[in-house]
């Protein structure tokens, strides 16, 4: 299938998008690394009237760090993220996420913008900022705010940007002090979509977790931050305590069922997950690494 007849207009600076997008409102689509956008308009699932083509707003690109702060430009492609020092540095577990993004043809175009906007549920850069507990920059035309990535994400492909505004940046905290991460995710083929998958960033203070934050995708409607987590933090895990986080996680998690996993399964792998990620970070092989305890 081919797309809809649209008008195209390619965006000067953030206000000259800005400006198209007030003049248009739900008629405009924005037009960042395209990888998410043509398919969808190519298969007629969306029909924009105008696309506003922001690829050449050179403000929009780059990463930086500013004290404790990284911050990356919505154009930033997913394999500058990947071969970036500043990320390496300060938030290696977007560097290990990136890998599983599809495949480098779509790593060379995709955007972080692109994929954050889009939202989908099996993404995994939504979970990523997540679990790294990054702000997401909105610009409108009465200026700028900004969204905890925990608020931003509202359910399948739907975020808090309005219409008429547009995901400028990211903003991550640098790494605390032995802070470590851990990333996986299960698909049929490498590149496929995610059948299950998790990033997780934590604080291992010996053999306790300081700090743990688990962001789950491919579970639900957007990526869940488990709640589970609390129940291994600051404890000295055992088979037990990890069973009753598993207990928790269970319940907490709403997964669908389509014809790549049923729910049942995909709660499943959800454990399998947990139990390798505390596994993995304490060195506590004892624990079950194969999967939930």
């Amino acid at each position: 299938m081919k797309a809809a007849a649209f008008a195209y207009a390619r965006a000067t600076s953030v206000v000259n998008a800005l400006d198209l997008l007030e003049a248009h409102g739900d008629r405009a689509k924005v037009l960042s690394g395209g990888q998410s956008l043509m398919p969808a308009m190519n298969l007629r699932l969306i029909s924009p009237e105008l696309v506003v083509d922001i690829g050449e707003v050179a403000e929009l690109r780059g990463i930086s760090v500013t004290g404790d702060t990284v911050r990356i430009g919505a154009l930033t492609r997913h394999v500058e993220l990947q071969r970036s020092p500043e990320i390496v540095a300060h938030a290696p577990l977007l560097t290990e996420a990136i890998a599983h993004v599809a495949h480098p043809a779509i790593r060379n175009r995709g955007t972080i913008g692109g994929s954050l906007a889009h939202a989908d549920p099996a993404s995994e850069l939504p979970a990523c900022m997540v679990a790294l507990n990054a702000t997401i920059i909105i610009r409108g035309k009465t200026g700028e705010r900004r969204v905890a990535a925990t608020d931003f994400f509202t359910g399948i492909y739907e975020t808090a940007l309005a219409a008429q505004e547009l995901l400028v940046a990211v903003e991550l905290p640098t790494g605390r002090r032995k802070s470590a991460h851990f990333f996986h995710e299960f698909a049929r083929r490498h590149g496929d979509y995610a059948i299950a998958g998790l990033a997780a960033q934590a604080v291992v203070e010996g053999d306790l977790f300081a700090d743990l934050r688990l962001a789950f995708f491919a579970v639900g409607d957007r990526p869940v931050l488990a709640k589970a987590a609390t129940k291994l933090v600051n404890i000295a895990i055992t088979r037990a305590g990890l069973s009753a986080a598993l207990a928790v996680l269970s319940q907490e998690l709403d997964p669908q069922s389509d014809q790549q996993a049923s729910a049942s399964m995909r709660r499943h792998l959800a454990g399998v997950l947990l139990t390798r990620c505390v596994g993995t970070l304490l060195g506590r092989p004892d624990l079950g690494a194969g999967g939930p305890a």
